[in-house]
């Protein structure tokens, strides 16, 4: 029989997808999950034209951390919160961003969604988790199913630099 061990925090992060600026989304976003300690560069969104009919062209993807360590449990309500901020903050009944939260630990990167598919696992109130990417061989790694942006080097560049703060901030915590 396996042994239950005390719940461990883990680094929250989001995925945010737009088209012009990103300045309202991280001040609601900080407003429910803290102080923001880090962020990648922008870079192009051009893997799917999914998003183009509501929130126009020319889309960019960017990430950001959050410093405060959390329950991993919290992710269910982070995602239906994400959900009534792109929806307050929508123009004409169309998003201006996209966030897509998440976390991760020192073993995975685990990012929640409203949609269900067969690789991921429902949690709770309509929402669900999905595994993104595994951390092998010194670096996180992508799953068969793993988002085309998560997999680009500066998302898996950014993810390392941010599991290596949480690294840290684990190592104080256990103590």
């Amino acid at each position: 029989m396996g042994k239950i061990t005390e719940e461990r925090p883990v680094k929250y992060i989001a995925g945010l997808l737009y088209s012009s600026e990103i300045e309202e989304a991280l001040e609601l976003l900080s407003s429910f999950l803290g102080d923001i300690d880090g962020q990648s560069r922008e870079a192009e969104f051009s893997f799917t034209d999914y998003y183009e009919r509501e929130m126009g062209k020319n889309l960019k993807r960017a990430f950001v951390s959050f410093k405060k360590l959390q329950p991993p449990a919290l992710i269910a309500d982070i995602k239906a919160n994400t959900n009534r901020v792109e929806s307050e903050t929508s123009r004409s009944g169309k998003r201006i961003f996209n966030i897509d939260p998440g976390y991760l630990d020192l073993s995975k990167l685990v990012v929640a969604s409203t949609k269900d598919a067969t690789y991921r696992i429902y949690i709770k109130n309509g929402i669900f988790a999905q595994g993104m990417l595994y951390f092998a061989s010194n670096s996180y790694r992508p799953w068969e199913w793993t988002y085309s942006d998560y997999r680009e080097n500066f998302s898996v560049e950014f993810f390392n630099k941010v599991r290596e703060i949480y690294r840290k901030q684990i190592e104080l915590w256990q103590r």
